[in-house]
C-alpha cells in the first residue's frame, strides 16, 4: 500500500486536548469486522462484547516525564531536551533529542532547574536532532533519577502541545496499571480502562494478560516514503513473560476471544508468535511495522484510539479491521463528532 492512501483531513478542533472526566466514559465506536456494521456506544459498554474466559492483552509500560527545558551555557538560549532512554547508568549517559538542534554541538553544556542544579554535557551527535548527554551528578543513581524526573514534565504529543501541561496530565497520561517504566508516550487505548471497569471485567470472568513495550517517539515520526515496504520503524524494547504466554495460549486453545488493547501491544505480540498461532516468551527489541494487508495470528479483536492521518498507528488498525472498513469508520467518526488523538475516543474492532 501507499502512504497517500492513509491521508484524510482532520481539523485541529477534532484533536482532543483534554481527557473526558471519567476514563471509561469516552465514546466507543464498535466496528464489526465481518459485516462492516458500526455501532456508537460508551466505552464502559465494551463489557457487553466479551464473555467469561475471554482475554484482554494490555501494555503495562509506564511513561516517565521525558520533556525538559534547559539553557545553553553562555548564551542562555532555551533548549528543549526530550529524554529517549538511558544508555549507561554508571556514567549518567542518555540518548536525547534537542530542539533547536542547530544550536547544540559537542562540548556544549546545558543547565536545568531554577538554580541550574542539573548540568549536562553534549558528548556525541547521533542524528540531526539526536545527541548523547552526560549528566554531571555525583550522587547515587536513584537520587539522580529522582532529581532528573523532578525537572521533567509529562511528554504530551505535539498535537496537544499548544496548551500547557497541567497537573492532571501526570495521572491521565498514564494507564491505571502502568508499572514498568520506560515509555516516552502513553499507549493510548489503555487510558480508557478505569478501576471500576476492570473490576466488572474480573467479576464477569475475563482474564488479563500484561506485556511490556516501551512506546517511543517512532510512533509519531513522519513517514517519508510513499512505498510503505521501504519504511523502517524505530526499535522499541519489549517483554512478553511466561504468565502472559500461558493466559493467552490457554484462551487460544479453547477458542475464546483475545482482545489486544492498542497498537503497541499488537506490535509486541505479533513480534513473538509461533507458526501455529501461539504466543512465545520474548525479551528484547522489535521494529515490527504492520500495514495492510497483514495476517494476524493471535488477536480476534482490538481496541484502539482514533489516530492521526498518515500515521503508522492508523496503518496497524487498518490492517486489522480491513483498510476500506477502517477508513470508512474514520469518515463516520469525523461526521459523528468523535475526538481523535491521545485523549480522544476509542474504537473496538470485533468479529462478534
Amino acid at each position: 500500500m501507499k502512504l497517500s492512501q492513509f491521508k484524510f483531513k482532520l481539523p485541529d478542533d477534532r484533536i482532543a486536548q483534554h481527557p473526558v472526566q471519567y476514563r471509561d466514559e469516552s465514546r466507543l465506536m464498535v466496528l464489526h469486522r465481518k459485516t462492516g456494521e458500526i455501532e456508537h456506544r460508551i466505552f464502559k459498554d465494551i463489557l457487553e462484547y466479551f464473555d467469561e474466559h475471554d482475554v484482554f492483552i494490555f501494555n503495562d509500560t509506564k511513561v516517565f516525564p521525558a520533556r525538559l527545558y534547559g539553557n545553553k551555557e553562555k548564551t542562555g538560549a532555551r533548549i528543549e531536551v526530550f529524554l529517549l532512554r538511558e544508555l549507561n547508568e554508571e556514567f549518567r549517559l542518555w540518548d536525547v533529542l534537542v530542539d533547536p538542534a542547530r544550536k547544540i554541538r559537542i562540548g556544549n553544556k546545558l543547565y536545568f532547574g531554577e538554580d541550574d542544579s542539573m548540568v549536562a554535557e553534549v558528548i556525541d551527535n547521533t542524528t540531526s536532532r539526536g545527541r548523547t548527554l552526560r549528566f554531571l551528578y555525583d550522587g547515587p543513581h536513584d537520587e539522580f533519577k529522582r532529581a532528573l524526573y523532578a525537572l521533567g514534565e509529562t511528554p504530551l504529543p505535539h498535537s496537544m502541545i499548544n496548551r500547557p501541561v497541567e497537573p492532571e496530565d501526570a495521572e491521565r497520561f498514564q494507564s491505571i496499571f502502568a508499572r514498568n517504566e520506560g515509555a516516552v508516550t502513553a499507549p493510548t487505548a489503555n487510558l480508557h480502562f478505569s478501576r471500576e471497569l476492570m473490576k466488572r471485567m474480573e467479576i464477569k470472568g475475563i482474564d488479563f494478560a500484561f506485556i511490556t513495550l516501551h512506546a517511543g517517539l517512532g510512533n509519531f515520526r513522519e513517514i517519508d516514503v510513499e512505498d510503505l515496504t521501504k519504511h523502517k520503524t524505530d526499535s522499541e524494547q519489549m517483554e512478553v513473560n511466561a504468565e502472559a504466554v500461558k493466559i493467552v495460549n490457554r484462551a487460544k486453545d479453547r477458542n475464546s476471544q483475545v482482545c489486544v488493547v492498542g497498537t503497541t501491544a499488537m506490535r509486541a505480540i505479533e513480534s513473538t508468535t509461533s507458526t501455529d498461532g501461539h504466543l512465545k516468551e520474548y525479551s528484547g527489541w522489535t521494529n515490527k511495522f504492520i500495514f495492510p494487508p497483514y495476517d494476524f495470528t493471535v488477536a480476534t479483536s482490538m481496541v484502539s484510539n482514533f489516530h492521526m492521518p498518515l500515521s503508522t498507528l492508523l496503518m496497524i488498525v487498518a490492517a486489522f479491521g480491513g483498510y476500506e472498513q477502517v477508513m470508512n469508520a474514520y469518515d463516520v467518526a469525523l461526521k459523528e463528532g468523535y475526538r481523535f488523538g491521545t485523549y480522544g475516543d476509542a474504537m473496538l474492532i470485533t468479529d462478534k
